[in-house]
């Protein structure tokens, strides 16, 4: 019963990072126009809204509609070792 012992605790963190992972990390309200993000291209985009996810999404909504995600979602590995780190 002991040989999956590391598989059970896997799993167990993974389902873990997968719902940590939906959290909010920050939220950010600003105009793209006169202020630069780090992963800003899109300046038109005038005032916005950007979530930051734990799982590394950048979403950007204006009018409470969605109009960019930047960055991919952390899945597997990656995301059981952010979480690691962050707990």
């Amino acid at each position: 019963m002991t040989e999956y012992a590391a598989t059970v605790e896997r799993q167990r963190l993974l389902l873990e990072a997968e719902e940590w992972a939906k959290g909010i990390n920050q939220i950010h309200v600003f105009d793209a126009s006169t202020t630069n993000m780090w992963y800003e291209e899109h300046p038109e985009d005038g005032r916005v809204t950007d979530v930051t996810y734990n799982d590394g999404r950048i979403v950007r909504t204006k009018d409470d509609q969605t109009i960019r995600v930047y960055g991919n979602r952390l899945t597997g590995d990656d995301l059981v070792d952010k979480y690691s780190k962050m707990m």
